[in-house]
């Protein structure tokens, strides 16, 4: 599903930035763009990538280095 229409960034994308490393909200924006025109998506864009990374953070050790 599209989560920033100004941008087409999915929430697809925002869950594979986070399962690839980005670490903050602002590092999202910075890459993908989403949330930086009009902030419409800025809440929902937010909550994916939290979600995100609590459930990375989430895996044991050896699955997260794998």
């Amino acid at each position: 599903m599209y989560v920033c229409i100004c941008n087409a960034v999915t929430d697809r994308a925002i869950r594979e930035a986070a399962d690839n490393g980005v670490q903050t909200f602002a590092e999202l924006r910075r890459r993908t763009g989403c949330s930086d025109c009009c902030g419409n998506c800025e809440a929902l864009a937010s909550q994916i990538f939290h979600e995100a990374r609590a459930r990375t953070l989430d895996l044991p050790l050896i699955a997260a280095a794998a």
